[in-house]
C-alpha cells in the first residue's frame, strides 16, 4: 500500500487501517454477493422474476465490492474511474432494493399481475438514475487517495455535491422502503389474523409461511440504515468541522458501507428457494450422506416452501 500524507486529523497509520478494513468487509461482500449471482446462473429454477431482481442487486453489490478493493490505484484516469464506478454501482444496489419493495407492494397489496412487464422501466429507472448521479457527482469534483481506494476530495462544495447525488437518494430509497413492508407487513398480518380460524391444514401451512416472510421483511429496511447511518453522521460531522476526522466514526463508516453487500446477499439472497436449490444438487450428489447431516426439520418440501417475493396463495383465497 502506497503512503500517503494524512487528511484532516488523521494520519497515515489510521488511513492505512481504515484501507484494510475496507479490503476485508469488501471482500466478504464481493464473496457473498458473489454467491448469489452464481446461484442465479447455475439453477434454472430461480430464474424467475422475483428472484432476478435480487440478481441484479447481487451483482451491483459484486462490483460496487470489486472496485472497492482492487488495490491502490494511481493518480489519473484509473482513479477516476475507480471512484466513479463505486458511486454508481453503490447507488445501483440501494436503488434495486426499492424495485424490490414496489414489486412486492404492488403484488401483495395491489394485487397486480404485471409486474414483469415493469421491468425494462426498472433497468431505465436503476441505471439511468445510477448515471445521472454519478454525472452530476463529476461535475467540479476531483479525486484524491483516500488509503487504497479514491473518493471525493473536494471541500465543502464537494460534500454538498456527494450529499445530493448519493445520501439524498440514498434516505429517499430507506423512507420508500420503510413504508412499503409497513403496508406490506400490515396487510399479510391482517389476511394472516383472518386465516387463523380457519381449520384447513392447507391455510394453516400459508400462515405460518406468512409470519415466516414477515420476520424476513421487517429487517430489510434496517439494512441500509445499518450500512450507511454511521457515513450520514460523518458527512454531518464534516460539514460541522471540517479537516477534523474522528477515526472511529470513519472506522464504523468504512467497516458498515462495505458490509452492505453481505447483508443484501443473506437478507435478500438466502431464501427458502436458494436453499432448496442447494440442497437438491447436494442430495443428488449424496443423498444418504448428506441427508444425515441435516435435521429432519430443515429438509425443505416442495409446494410448502414459497419465494418471500411472490404474492401468497392466503391472499387469493380470501
Amino acid at each position: 500500500m502506497a503512503t500517503t500524507p494524512a487528511v484532516g486529523s488523521l494520519t497515515v497509520k489510521a488511513r492505512q487501517i481504515l484501507a484494510e478494513v475496507n479490503t476485508g468487509a469488501s471482500s466478504l461482500s464481493f464473496v457473498g454477493s458473489g454467491f448469489i449471482v452464481l446461484c442465479y446462473v447455475l439453477f434454472k429454477e430461480l430464474r424467475k422474476f422475483s428472484f432476478k431482481l435480487v440478481f441484479f442487486l447481487a451483482l451491483s453489490d459484486m462490483l460496487y465490492s470489486f472496485f472497492s478493493i482492487i488495490g491502490d490505484p494511481s493518480t489519473g484516469l484509473f482513479c477516476y474511474g475507480q471512484g466513479y464506478n463505486i458511486h454508481f454501482f453503490c447507488v445501483a444496489s440501494f436503488l434495486w432494493t426499492t424495485t424490490i419493495a414496489f414489486t412486492l407492494h404492488r403484488t401483495v397489496v395491489q394485487h397486480k399481475t404485471d409486474v414483469e412487464d415493469l421491468e425494462p422501466m426498472f433497468h431505465l429507472y436503476v441505471w439511468g438514475t445510477s448515471l445521472v448521479m454519478t454525472v452530476i457527482h463529476s461535475i467540479g469534483n476531483h479525486r484524491g487517495h483516500f488509503g487504497a481506494w479514491c473518493w471525493t476530495e473536494t471541500g465543502r462544495a464537494g460534500k454538498v455535491v456527494h450529499f445530493v447525488t448519493f445520501y439524498v437518494p440514498l434516505w429517499g430509497a430507506i423512507l420508500h422502503n420503510g413504508v412499503t413492508y409497513f403496508q406490506v407487513i400490515r396487510m399479510l398480518r391482517n389476511a394472516t389474523l383472518m386465516a387463523v380460524g380457519i381449520s384447513d391444514r392447507a391455510y394453516q401451512s400459508d400462515t405460518r409461511v406468512v409470519m415466516r416472510a414477515l420476520n424476513r421483511w421487517g429487517y430489510y429496511p434496517l439494512i441500509l440504515i445499518g450500512s450507511w447511518a454511521f457515513g450520514t453522521i460523518n458527512l454531518i460531522h464534516d460539514f460541522i468541522e471540517p479537516g477534523r476526522k474522528i477515526f472511529w466514526l470513519s472506522f464504523l463508516d468504512v467497516g458498515t458501507s462495505a458490509l452492505m453487500g453481505l447483508f443484501n446477499s443473506i437478507a435478500y439472497g438466502l431464501n427458502s428457494s436458494v436453499r432448496r436449490a442447494i440442497y437438491e444438487r447436494l442430495e443428488m450428489f449424496s443423498p444418504e450422506g448428506f441427508g444425515r447431516w441435516f435435521p429432519q426439520g430443515c429438509k425443505i418440501r416442495g409446494q410448502q416452501q414459497e419465494s418471500e417475493l411472490i404474492s401468497l396463495r392466503i391472499l387469493d383465497q380470501q
